[in-house]
């Protein structure tokens, strides 16, 4: 068989399977649909014990922000979860010492916020491993929690966080507080519209791929949020201290 014969051959096989490659390799989008989510995939929910509610930050650290909800969350005994962008901490370095010095549950949010549907294999990898091995080194402790950006996972992405013994964890329940027009008002009402015992809460510390200055309603919000939970008898706190197995 010539060359171009071969060619001819093997792209006539080639062709019809790409669309089927296509669909596979983005089939865990669907995930991103949260009731499907809640529903049918609860531990990547982020779905615990009912007693309680995990509360999460996104895209930190920021110098500028990220230190006002420590301080926050000190004042109210809370722990959580902080899902750092491998990009940001390089930036602040002591800020990521502190918020693990302070209690808190250090997890990665990759290393750039791209959608890593838009990623190959290879890429995906280096970008959860990079991220990863620079937040472990500057804390001390590997992270073990992932959340990716947009909450879009891939075939790519599930074979890459087990291979890096990661586990993905999206969320239940979350403020929109990205948005320019988000208020401390709107996000709380957002929450607790979906708020339920054994949820895990989206929020965001920093404004880096938000409306400039969002964080300001997430930092007014988080206190009503938590005086929610507590009117409903739920406590607060990291992912690890909220699953029924742990993550």
């Amino acid at each position: 068989m010539t060359d171009t014969r071969l060619l001819r051959t093997t792209a006539r096989i080639a062709l019809p399977a790409l669309p089927l490659l296509a669909v596979a390799y983005a089939a865990p989008v669907l995930s991103t649909y949260g009731p499907l989510r809640n529903r049918v995939m609860p531990r990547l929910a982020g779905r615990g014990r009912e007693d309680h509610v995990a509360l999460t930050f996104d895209d930190g650290p920021d110098p500028l922000s990220t230190p006002l909800f420590l301080r926050l969350l000190d004042e109210r005994r809370v722990h959580a979860t902080f899902f750092l962008l491998g990009s940001q901490a390089v930036r602040a370095p002591g800020l990521v010492r502190e918020i693990a010095a302070a209690g808190h549950e250090i997890a990665v949010h990759g290393w750039l916020h791209r959608p890593l549907l838009l990623r190959g294999p290879r890429a995906t990898h280096d970008d959860l491993a990079r991220a990863r091995d620079t937040v472990g080194d500057l804390t001390g402790r590997t992270p073990h929690l992932f959340r990716p950006p947009y909450g879009v996972m891939s075939t790519a992405a599930h074979l890459a966080a087990r291979r890096l013994d990661l586990t993905p964890v999206l969320w239940t329940a979350w403020g929109e507080d990205w948005r320019a027009r988000a208020t401390p008002e709107s996000v709380h009402r957002t929450v607790t519209a979906d708020l339920r015992g054994g949820g895990t809460v989206l929020l965001h510390d920093s404004d880096c791929t938000s409306a400039p200055a969002s964080w300001r309603a997430t930092l007014g919000a988080v206190p009503r949020i938590l005086d929610t939970c507590a009117a409903r008898g739920l406590s607060v706190g990291p992912l690890r201290e909220h699953a029924v197995d742990p993550l």
